[in-house]
């Protein structure tokens, strides 16, 4: 591989490292891995932080993971395997940030941000976020599964869209990295517990 996309891959990496969830938080006075499940995310920043703060979070690593992605696919024109070196490296980097000492979040606002640079318009991300959206509210599905429903979701736009071998490649890599990530909880099952009022 050319010593010049080994570089851009590395600064994907690094890019998707930058822990906003922990270093917004401290200027907030709060800590988003003492919540939730512990992960240094924009899930556990809204709850740790509240609203205004997940939001800023999840902008930010949306926009972490955009960025290389748009830049390698709209004016380096890369494709197959570099495509998906690129692709992968700032969720990589979020999940095993140097800044953490290794430790991360599963990567799920990283892979909206990787899927809005990869598609036109970032059609994919809204693909993605329609599916997690009705699976979570409409269908009561537990985060994983709701999650897993997007990536379905995704496979539709992409078949519509005839896309090329490696974003097939990297959407099975997403679909397994994130099985794995959410692994507990879809081990309890498809659906949340009823509400009991």
């Amino acid at each position: 591989m050319h010593v010049m996309r080994l570089l851009a891959i590395s600064f994907a990496f690094l890019l998707g490292s930058l822990p906003f969830a922990v270093w917004l938080g401290r200027l907030a006075g709060i800590d988003p891995r003492t919540v939730g499940d512990g992960n240094p995310g924009a899930t556990n920043a809204w709850k740790a932080g509240g609203r205004r703060l997940g939001v800023l979070v999840l902008a930010l690593d949306v926009a972490k993971a955009w960025l290389p992605v748009w830049l390698a696919r709209t004016y380096g024109g890369w494709g197959g395997l570099s495509l998906v070196a690129i692709a992968l490296a700032p969720t990589l980097g979020h999940a095993f940030s140097p800044f953490l000492r290794g430790h991360g979040g599963k990567g799920l606002a990283t892979i909206f941000g990787v899927w809005a640079g990869l598609t036109p318009y970032a059609l994919g991300a809204l693909a993605l976020g329609m599916g997690v959206t009705i699976a979570l509210l409409g269908w009561r599905l537990r985060d994983g599964w709701a999650v897993q429903m997007g990536l379905l979701t995704l496979a539709a736009f992409g078949l519509w869209q005839q896309w090329e071998t490696a974003l097939w490649v990297l959407l099975g890599i997403h679909a397994a990295w994130l099985a794995w990530m959410y692994r507990h909880d879809m081990r309890a099952g498809l659906r949340k517990e009823p509400r009991h009022a």
